[in-house]
């Protein structure tokens, strides 16, 4: 099936360049382009698009508010084009927090190198966004907002426990549901977001914003401490190595991973060897596969592994896989997931 993108940007530069790259591969097919959020609107009432990209920073209406109220009034899975800055980076997360399935960083103004990585990307994407559920995830948001929780009251774990967490495409909104369901007394979380560099320090600090949680991006030989959570840095692999008898982060720029730096297997592989069976893990929404080999490595070092279920996940990918090859215990929707880590906890504590 060919997807219908419609690119929304006031640059025309960059509307050449979107239409130009994502043409390259057949089963993409650029319908059309807008120049804002007014023209958009009516273009995708006209040609019905699978998938939007759109920009932040446009004239007559913010891309933001344009993007609330399109999720709001006509759910489509959109792809923001983004500018590698603070406030971009910023403006980046909010729009994940609207209802944007994924981001890429917009290429440099002179357009010189990274060209074709930033074209696959991006279009990989596209094939994300276009296979992602953002109608039920509308759904599954409205409902979760009529249901009340029970906070959860404990998560407390005996020393040396640990949480890896690792998600990808939609997972910037699943890590946020988990991590603010979690209550401070929690054993240290690690964290893989398949994300660029640039944008994984204001993820941290927006997760840190939101929850009981302290939680940063992570710095080499860091000391895990409880009560905190530690994103993985772009472009970065995160590992967990005991030294000197702590828990600490290892950065590492080594090669690609299941196709990713930061990858969700190195981070899961490193808790399997260094944490083993007082480990809990959990693998969220995202594309492809990584995740499930390290997971399953969690599992037979005698970890509690769960995975996002399909009802809730926006793309489910990574969890499929990860329960097609054995590697969780279970599967439950995503408001679920803090729950059963925290119990997973509490009966590591009861057997110690």
């Amino acid at each position: 099936m060919t997807i219908k993108v419609l690119v929304v940007d006031d640059s025309a530069l960059i509307r050449e360049v979107l239409a130009r790259v994502l043409a390259r591969e057949s089963d993409i097919n650029v319908i059309g382009t807008a120049v804002d959020p007014i023209d958009a609107r009516e273009k995708i009432k006209q040609l019905n698009p699978d998938v939007v990209t759109l920009d932040i920073e446009m004239p007559n209406m913010n891309g933001l508010a344009f993007l609330e109220r399109l999720m709001r009034l006509r759910p489509t899975p959109v792809v923001m084009v983004s500018t590698l800055t603070t406030r971009g980076a910023s403006e980046t997360l909010l729009a994940l927090e609207l209802g944007a399935v994924d981001f890429v960083a917009k290429p440099n103004a002179d357009l010189a190198g990274g060209l074709e990585g930033f074209g696959a990307s991006l279009r990989d994407k596209i094939r994300a966004a276009a296979r992602s559920d953002v109608r039920g995830r509308s759904v599954s948001r409205a409902e979760a907002t009529a249901t009340t929780k029970v906070p959860i009251r404990t998560a407390a774990a005996p020393e040396g426990a640990l949480i890896a967490i690792g998600a990808s495409t939609g997972g910037v909104e699943a890590i946020r549901e988990v991590l603010s369901s979690l209550p401070a007394d929690c054993p240290p979380i690690v964290i893989t977001q398949h994300m660029p560099a640039g944008f994984t320090s204001r993820f941290a600090a927006r997760l840190d914003e939101l929850c009981v949680l302290t939680v940063v991006e992570a710095e080499d030989r860091m000391v895990l401490q409880a009560g905190h959570a530690y994103v993985a840095r772009g472009d970065h692999h995160l590992r967990v190595e005991r030294l000197s008898g702590q828990l600490k982060c290892r950065l590492g720029q080594d090669g690609l991973e299941s196709g990713h730096r930061p990858s969700v297997d190195v981070l899961f592989e490193s808790v399997a060897r260094s944490v083993g069976p007082m480990a809990v893990g959990a693998i969220l929404t995202g594309m492809g596969r990584d995740g499930a080999r390290g997971l399953k490595l969690m599992r037979e070092a005698g970890a509690y592994t769960i995975g996002q279920n399909q009802a809730t996940a926006l793309v489910y990918g990574m969890p499929r896989v990860a329960f097609e090859e054995g590697a969780v215990v279970e599967q439950a929707p995503i408001d679920q997931i803090a729950a059963r880590l925290a119990n997973a906890l509490v009966r590591l504590k009861s057997a110690a």
